[in-house]
């Protein structure tokens, strides 16, 4: 099903951290302001779902939060954005600052999207295609170390568990950190996170364990291979240069008949040559 024949999605967009590993770069500068290709991370997020047909957008802020409002404000003029401000966000982690977008998502479909991360237009659009209510995008071609959010799912792609202590021989991809959540899942999840969220011990926690609880307990999601299109996530000065070499030219707002367009006529030109 495509967004032509439902409402759109809000876009839920994490970007309250600090970015330390990426210091000195994001001393004075929010880590989704870093121009990657000639476009800021956030610019590209943004774009890529204005492309997509989402024009509602929740920003969850903390570190630097003016640089980010004034950059939106001036580089976007229209969509309809919500501000959600962290003020713990130097002692939290992504599950708290998930959980204070409960109140600006409402009881409303959303996709997730880490502001560190770069990625295809075309993964957004299959995601968005999918017919099914609760999906996490997965990269089944990385090699899976222990850092990262692996995914173990079953033969229909049901996810059966996520989270870095996945065993990496039986996972079956890495999360990229982009998912859709229904509205009805969405509310089991501001449940389950604003319950963790009054144990201190749990302020650090990433929201993929409450995804995972949500999985233990009978919520239904589905992993969506986007293997062999680009993505980047970026924590260190090495995968912010592997984005750059990966993304190179400004971004721009593509609609979808325009980007068949595109795509018509490079594979024209192909089959010429």
């Amino acid at each position: 099903m495509t967004e032509e024949n439902k409402r759109a999605p809000k876009a839920v967009i994490l970007a309250a951290g600090i970015g330390s590993r990426l210091s000195p770069l994001t001393d004075d500068c929010p880590k989704g302001l870093l121009s990657v290709g000639g476009s800021a991370i956030l610019e590209r997020i943004i774009r890529n779902c204005l492309s997509s047909g989402i024009s509602q957008f929740v920003l969850v802020l903390g570190h630097q939060d003016d640089q980010i409002r004034q950059f939106v404000s001036k580089t976007f003029r229209g969509i309809r954005i919500s501000y959600v401000f962290n003020e713990m966000y130097q002692d939290t982690g992504t599950a708290y600052s998930l959980m204070l977008a409960s109140t600006a998502v409402g009881g409303s479909e959303f996709i997730k999207f880490d502001a560190d991360v770069v990625f295809d237009v075309k993964i957004l659009r299959l995601l968005m295609d999918s017919d099914l209510p609760n999906v996490l995008c997965i990269d089944r071609n990385t090699a899976l170390e222990n850092d990262e959010v692996k995914v173990l799912a079953d033969d229909q792609m049901r996810v059966l568990e996520i989270g870095k202590s996945v065993d990496s021989k039986t996972a079956i991809g890495e999360s990229i950190g982009i998912e859709k959540i229904s509205a009805r899942a969405g509310s089991l999840l501001f449940s389950e996170l604003a319950k963790r969220m009054k144990i201190p011990a749990h302020h650090q926690d990433c929201y993929e364990a409450a995804y995972a609880q949500l999985v233990t307990a009978g919520t239904v999601f589905h992993a969506l291979d986007v293997g062999g299109l680009n993505w980047n996530e970026i924590d260190t000065a090495e995968d912010f240069a592997a984005a750059n070499a990966k993304f190179q030219s400004p971004i721009t707002t593509v609609s979808r008949g325009q980007q068949l367009a595109l795509d018509e006529a490079a594979a024209k030109a192909i089959n010429q040559g």
